[in-house]
């Protein structure tokens, strides 16, 4: 069934009636692209962790209207918030760990600007490399059923991202750690995960994150690509929690 992200919705659970509005992209492709009619089901999302039943009440050009019926909690969201900070990678590598962590359940993903990151855009550069990437967790948050939307942060330096990082906090670095299983403390609700680009993390970097409380760690004997060590990292966490049953 088509899934849609709006906060353009009017829902009263005593009655379990309410309507929604779709316009823009939203509307061009419920009309336009999937080719709708009047009555046909569809599953809205508040991306407040809720879900809609509904049917299509009405078309005009763009603008869609739904009449909802029923509202649920969505039951895809995990109950590990994992956030992504991986260190800026080369080319679209970056588009395709937004995509694959959204789909495994991360919760937000910021680009980090290391030492040895070979990708550097500039301010706005990075404006529009965040944007797009947005729209990359929006779509891949429809495919994949979640009941809210991953924010793309804007691009951190390693020091600000440490800082700025919550939970507890992990960095994966092939010169060894702790094995993932003896980092995350019993009943942890949050996760700051590391990832290094190509060329991995300066020992300066390794350094000051041990001082600032992160945890060193490894993902095993084999040495992943930049933009596998964070899908890894996610789906072994989700497992770890129960989150993958």
């Amino acid at each position: 069934m088509p899934r849609f992200f709006t906060d353009a919705l009017r829902f009263d659970p005593d009655t379990q009636t309410g309507h929604a509005v779709l316009d823009g992209e939203d509307g061009r492709h419920i009309a336009r692209s999937l080719r709708m009619r009047i009555g046909e089901p569809l599953t809205l999302s508040d991306g407040r962790g809720f879900d809609y039943d509904g049917e299509i009440e009405n078309i005009s050009g763009d603008t869609v209207t739904v009449r909802l019926t029923t509202q649920y909690k969505n039951e895809s969201e995990p109950t590990l918030r994992v956030t992504l900070y991986p260190g800026m990678p080369k080319s679209d590598k970056l588009d395709l760990v937004v995509q694959k962590a959204t789909e495994l359940g991360a919760a937000a993903v910021v680009p980090v600007l290391t030492d040895r990151s070979v990708s550097r855009p500039d301010g706005k550069s990075a404006a529009k490399k965040q944007e797009r990437l947005q729209r990359i967790a929006l779509e891949a948050a429809k495919q994949s059923g979640r009941g809210i939307v991953p924010e793309v942060g804007a691009m951190l330096s390693f020091k600000e991202a440490v800082r700025h990082a919550k939970g507890t906090k992990i960095l994966f670095y092939e010169g060894g750690g702790l094995p993932l299983s003896k980092c995350l403390p019993a009943g942890e609700t949050e996760v700051a995960v590391f990832i290094g680009p190509e060329g991995g993390f300066a020992p300066e970097e390794v350094k000051f994150a041990k001082e600032n409380g992160v945890l060193t760690a490894t993902l095993g004997p084999r040495i992943l690509r930049t933009e596998t060590a964070p899908l890894a990292a996610v789906s072994i966490l989700m497992y770890m929690t129960g989150n993958m049953e």
